[in-house]
């Protein structure tokens, strides 16, 4: 079920994970609530911390952008998959190992910082291949090149594998696409390669947010169950699922257990509110002035009052039948009707 937090999140937790696009930006341009619920979470003593799988751009870069939008960070507030990677690469092969870099500005520069020695080509011998979000600019040669590298045996590194990426006119292809023309360029191998991988929803990716800014009570806030919210779980803390990005309300009602937010809300004013818990209740699950229940396979929903409150019911109601008949086709009850009712 969803948690409940009698006080509001931003004076519970003492420092906020954000993912950015989906949550804090979409499309370049800020999320509505985004900037004065921010503002206000930091005033009350919320540290904020932004972590993005999207390795191409720098801290520096981010935090820039994010100043622009209204939300004042710095380059020590980011967190980046590529910065991750960097750890890793460092840890498992040592400081001066020789990387073919596959990817952008901020990969190029996280390698750096970890006294790791970037070359161009797999003919430099280089000791490891990393690949990261290179931007739509990233030549095919480069491609090429790592799969060249890890054919003749260099150690395999992604910053994270997200098949595709939002941009302003729509779905692109993300590292993970890049990651598997490597990997099938790599098939005739004995042993099929794999990459080593950093970003959410895996654990270097958590232990790089929690290194970096020492949160002691982290609260994950993010837009997609499948990296945000597995990411949360899998570091073991609580997360804030908003609804300004990627997830609508069908997807999140058939999430498996791995996949749960702690909490959901609207947007970022999320932050700054307490979270009520669904009860069972006459047959079914309440919150606020909302009754949801399973009847014949749907999930009927009656009441009023705020839409966030309806959906928190329905999470109960959905996945407790869900859970109830774990592995059976159809344990998710159909939501279509009720979620149509609340605009969802």
């Amino acid at each position: 079920m969803l948690g409940s937090c009698a006080r509001a999140l931003h004076t519970t937790y003492d420092t906020a994970l954000l993912d950015l696009d989906g949550v804090v930006y979409a499309g370049g341009e800020a999320v509505g609530h985004a900037v004065e619920s921010l503002a206000r979470a930091r005033a009350a003593g919320m540290r904020l911390a932004y972590v993005t799988n999207n390795a191409a751009r720098t801290p520096l870069t981010v935090a820039d952008h994010l100043t622009r939008l209204g939300v004042p960070a710095e380059a020590g507030e980011v967190v980046t998959s590529a910065q991750a990677v960097a750890r890793m690469i460092a840890e498992d092969v040592g400081v001066g190992a020789r990387v073919l870099c596959v990817g952008g500005e901020g990969l190029r520069v996280a390698l750096a910082e970890r006294g790791l020695a970037v070359v161009e080509s797999a003919d430099d011998a280089p000791d490891v291949v990393v690949q990261g979000y290179g931007g739509p600019e990233l030549p095919w040669g480069r491609l090429a090149e790592a799969a060249l590298a890890v054919g003749r045996g260099a150690r395999w590194y992604a910053s994270n594998t997200d098949l595709t990426i939002p941009s302003g006119r729509g779905i692109a292809p993300g590292n993970g696409a890049a990651v598997e023309v490597v990997r099938i360029a790599t098939r005739w191998m004995r042993e099929a390669p794999e990459p080593r991988v950093a970003g959410k929803p895996l654990p270097p990716m958590h232990r790089e947010s929690i290194l970096r800014t020492g949160a002691e009570r982290p609260l994950v806030v993010g837009d997609r169950l499948d990296t945000d919210i597995e990411g949360a779980v899998n570091g073991g803390v609580d997360s804030l699922l908003v609804l300004t990005g990627v997830t609508d309300g069908a997807q999140l009602l058939a999430a498996p257990p791995g996949r749960r937010p702690t909490y959901v809300a609207e947007d970022l004013r999320g932050l700054l509110e307490a979270h009520g818990a669904a009860t069972e209740s006459d047959g079914g699950w309440r919150c606020g002035g909302w009754l949801a229940r399973v009847a014949d396979g749907e999930l009927e929903l009656s009441g009023g009052g705020e839409r966030v409150e309806a959906l928190r019911a329905l999470c109960a109601a959905a996945w407790s039948a869900a859970d109830t008949a774990p592995g059976v086709p159809g344990g998710v009850p159909c939501s279509e009707k009720a979620l149509a009712r609340v605009g969802l």
